[in-house]
């Protein structure tokens, strides 16, 4: 459903010259710099699936979103979205596709949401009975019947992402961009809206391509995520691979008898085994390499009173962290 092939794509950015002078300066002679946001990027990604696409600021994952719904044009590579080349922006192209950006309202300030919806209708020519029929199933699910009809800027802001979710979903789309969906929602809002996209999910079917900060939306809503590193794709690959592959280390964690607790504190382990990284009153925990985690228990269970042991995986948002910062 979505192919890239060698996809590239670079900005010119001017240098600024600190001071008065070189501000006047860069009036007539000024510097510039290229960035390169996307470097020989290829993946492809199939109906149904949900994929979370993860970075830091400035890695690319907007550029990326942009390009594939038709907003900028890619310096080279290869793109198709449903069989469509997206900049070409033919009309069978967007009313296939939709983009939801958490920074960025498409709906009318100051007209009610429902007012807004009839609009988008008419934009997409939704036959009325689908349109009615939609409007509800989402309304309801998202549980916003009762605020249909207040001014968009009245509404709280999970209100207003909701009722932006149903703009966006009202013409049923094949392919789904979601660019940081729930920036800004409390807790409750970032719950209701990830429930909503599995549902939505599970009955479209669409391929769905998710870029978040929040570790918890790519956890609960992808299966495979890419990982992005200075405009270049470091990871693609299951979710739940991933600390398998790219952690060196385990966490054992040993909860010594009250009679052994001083004679623990000085424990330690051949170093071939690992590291002594925290200890807490009757508490120590051990950073140990993966192919040798029950070895290393072992040695601790036979050296120190033991009354409890576990072995423990890195958090998965850790270990993203760590690809995200890595030299390339």
């Amino acid at each position: 459903m979505i192919t890239v092939t060698g996809l590239s794509k670079s900005f010119s950015v001017h240098k600024k010259t600190p001071g008065l002078a070189g501000s006047f300066r860069s009036l007539f002679f000024r510097k510039k710099t290229v960035v390169q946001a996307l470097d020989n990027v290829s993946l492809s990604i199939d109906k149904d699936e949900i994929v979370g696409l993860v970075g830091a600021n400035g890695a690319g994952k907007t550029t990326l979103v942009k390009i594939l719904s038709g907003i900028i044009h890619p310096d080279g590579g290869t793109i198709r979205v449903m069989g469509h080349d997206p900049w070409q922006r033919k009309n069978s192209f967007r009313s296939a596709i939709s983009l939801i950006m958490g920074q960025k309202a498409q709906l009318w300030w100051d007209l009610p949401a429902a007012d807004c919806f009839l609009l988008i209708r008419e934009i997409y020519r939704i036959p009325s009975g689908d349109y009615e029929e939609r409007l509800n199933y989402l309304a309801e699910i998202l549980d916003v019947k009762n605020q249909l009809t207040t001014q968009i800027r009245r509404l709280s802001l999970g209100e207003r992402m909701k009722m932006e979710l149903i703009a966006a979903l009202l013409h049923e789309p094949k392919v789904v961009f979601l660019d940081e969906p729930t920036i800004g929602l409390d807790l409750t809002a970032q719950k209701a809206i990830r429930r909503f996209i599995l549902s939505y999910r599970d009955r479209h079917h669409p391929a769905m391509i998710i870029t978040s900060h929040y570790m918890e939306d790519i956890r609960s809503l992808c299966e495979r995520i890419i990982i992005l590193r200075k405009g270049a794709v470091v990871y693609d690959g299951p979710l739940a691979h991933i600390v398998e592959e790219h952690a060196e280390n385990k966490t054992i964690t040993v909860v010594v008898e009250e009679a052994g607790s001083q004679a623990a504190r000085s424990a330690e382990l051949p170093s071939a085994l690992g590291l002594l990284t925290k200890t807490t009153d009757r508490t120590l925990e051990f950073s140990v390499p993966r192919n040798r985690a029950a070895e290393a228990a072992s040695f601790l269970l036979q050296h120190l009173p033991v009354e409890d042991l576990t072995i423990s995986e890195p958090d998965i948002s850790t270990v993203i962290e760590s690809i995200m910062k890595e030299e390339a």
